[in-house]
């Protein structure tokens, strides 16, 4: 069991049983929850502390919240064990990521079915050579949603790292070399983006029987070099959140219609 205060409340995110539903839309920037959250009907914020904020509303009469992670797979590990341990079974991580491929431009987006586990977090949960993997209905719903957004999409794998700067500055580092010929490895076997959270997401998801997928919105280009000044406005991040919104409206459908979920 995730650690509890005596009032009930989860000891990070500060949550308690009954303050949140089922479904669970995971940020990593808690300046990004409240946009989110508008997408909801009846929004409000329940609680703030440290990297957590989390808002709740409904979608289609169904109880949804929105938690921010902050930055990487550490602090994300212990929003997904305490809001599990309250009662959530799916997550969805709504992001933004880096282009891998040449063909993918910014403002893309991103649907990740797996993860590079490039992290040491999940590591604590899993041996290496178990695939952080999305799951399947998940993935198709927000798959759905981005087709249906009408911007250019992308299924695919993710490198999640746990160096921001071992990415953007690899030549600063005295193992250069190293990761230098690990990010062309990934491009060769065809990752489509790089982020912070989705594998130790996708592992600890996978250990306490929950499900989990991410949506990303792909900015800058593989070779790191500035965006111009129409990349930049092509990446507005209200494209990744109405995808993601989008594919949770689709999620809820499909459970209502196979019995998964009643109201």
């Amino acid at each position: 069991m995730a650690a509890t205060e005596k009032d009930g409340r989860k000891h990070h995110i500060g949550l308690k049983q009954g303050d949140v539903g089922r479904y669970v839309l995971l940020p990593g920037d808690p300046g990004r929850v409240e946009a989110i959250a508008s997408r909801f009907d009846n929004p409000r914020l329940v609680m703030q502390r440290r990297e957590y904020t989390t808002w709740v509303g409904e979608l289609d009469g169904v109880p949804v919240a929105c938690t921010s992670t902050g930055i990487g797979c550490p602090s994300t590990a212990i929003a997904v064990e305490e809001l599990h341990d309250i009662g959530v079974d799916t997550f969805i991580r709504v992001g933004t990521s880096g282009s891998m491929q040449p063909q993918i431009k910014p403002g893309s987006l991103g649907v990740i079915s797996g993860a590079i586990r490039d992290e040491g977090t999940s590591r604590h949960y899993l041996p290496i050579e178990f695939p952080a993997v999305a799951d399947l209905d998940v993935t198709i719903a927000l798959r759905e949603a981005a087709l249906a957004s009408g911007f250019p999409s992308y299924v695919g794998v993710a490198q999640s790292k746990d160096s921001f700067y071992g990415q953007h500055a690899p030549e600063r580092m005295p193992i250069a070399d190293d990761l230098k010929r690990r990010w062309k490895a990934w491009m060769a076997g065809g990752a489509i983006c790089s982020e912070m959270e989705a594998a130790t997401l996708f592992i600890v998801a996978a250990t306490l029987g929950a499900r989990a997928g991410g949506t990303m919105l792909i900015l800058g280009n593989p070779e790191q070099r500035p965006m111009t000044e129409a990349e930049e406005a092509a990446c507005d991040i209200n494209r990744v959140i109405d995808a993601g919104v989008g594919g949770l409206r689709r999620l809820i459908a499909a459970d209502l219609a196979s019995g998964r979920l009643s109201r």
